[in-house]
């Protein structure tokens, strides 16, 4: 096992769902081979556990090299086929491993009943500094995924302030990226954001890599209801969104720059999942947001009031 030179709580007795795990990738499709009788087996299992709580308790590591295949699925659950080489991206997170966590479960018993291992990524935490690591393939591929979709459902206004906000080298732009899987708690957020912020602040102090950022760009996976469509004036509503990551809302309301695309034509059942709230059918988006650094503290202040155990 790699060594870890943090391990700390994010999550003690954390309830799920009734009924359900933290999602897991899907498993390959040689495994819908197995025998039906096996198959009734695992559904009067499944149909026993529903309406029971199951508690599950995290920890936070920092990135190591192991990681690498847990960290690469979960970008690749938020770039779907977006041309961006999501094993770079995953490369320069592992090697600035003083910045960012990942999630795994605390004691995974031995006998469990699943194949889970103790090493199981359920979420991470990093930034990557898009100024500093200007050039690198997958830095060029996400500011012109960004470009592009901003152009596509944006005003030119919207789209040039972006553009120039991305190319000045004196006010440098982080990358914060934040992804779990879905059934794990928006609660355990809280102390993920507090110790990244704690680690840039150290970085920048340091004059190590990442350092102070002065705005940060999120892509934030949400849904709209599918009859309703994206604004054409650069932000759609609120109250229209919904957010994967509930605590992303709090940027939202912060950002400086904001705009939702489409990504239903990249959307699976493996990646993306069938999505419906209340039976109402949902279209799966991104929303791109640039928030300025110094109101980073105010979006703190919100994650603390609303997802404090």
């Amino acid at each position: 096992m790699a060594s870890r030179a943090k391990r700390r709580a994010v999550g003690s007795g954390v309830p799920l769902p009734p009924g359900d795990q933290a999602q897991r990738d899907e498993e390959s499709e040689d495994d819908t081979e197995d025998d039906e009788d096996s198959d009734e087996e695992e559904d009067e299992d499944d149909d026993g556990i529903v309406g029971e709580e199951v508690s599950v308790d995290f920890e936070a590591y920092s990135i190591s090299d192991s990681d690498h295949d847990g960290i690469k699925k979960l970008l690749q659950q938020l770039f779907l086929k977006a041309s961006v080489n999501t094993a770079e991206l995953t490369d320069l997170l592992i090697q600035q491993n003083h910045i960012g966590s990942v999630i795994k479960q605390t004691n995974v018993s031995e006998d469990s009943d699943d194949d889970m291992d103790e090493d199981e990524i359920f979420g991470f935490i990093s930034l990557l500094n898009l100024t500093e690591r200007k050039g690198t393939q997958c830095v060029e591929q996400i500011k012109e995924l960004v470009l592009s979709s901003c152009e596509n459902n944006c005003g030119k206004s919207v789209v040039e302030h972006l553009e120039k906000l991305l190319n000045d080298t004196t006010k440098p732009v982080g990358l914060l990226l934040s992804e779990r899987f879905i059934n794990v708690p928006p609660q355990i957020a809280l102390p993920m954001h507090q110790q990244l912020q704690k680690e840039l602040a150290e970085a920048h102090k340091t004059n190590k890599p990442c350092g102070k950022c002065c705005f940060y760009l999120l892509i934030s996976k949400t849904f709209m209801e599918a009859g309703r469509s994206i604004s054409k004036k650069g932000s759609t509503q609120k109250d229209v969104l919904m957010f994967a990551n509930a605590e992303e809302e709090f940027f939202y309301e912060k950002a400086v720059i904001k705009f939702s695309y489409s990504v239903q034509e990249e959307s699976d059942t493996c990646l993306g999942g069938r999505w419906s709230f209340d039976d109402v059918p949902m279209k799966p988006l991104r929303t791109v947001m640039l928030i300025p650094g110094d109101k980073m503290s105010d979006i703190m202040e919100k994650l603390k009031e609303h997802l404090s155990l």
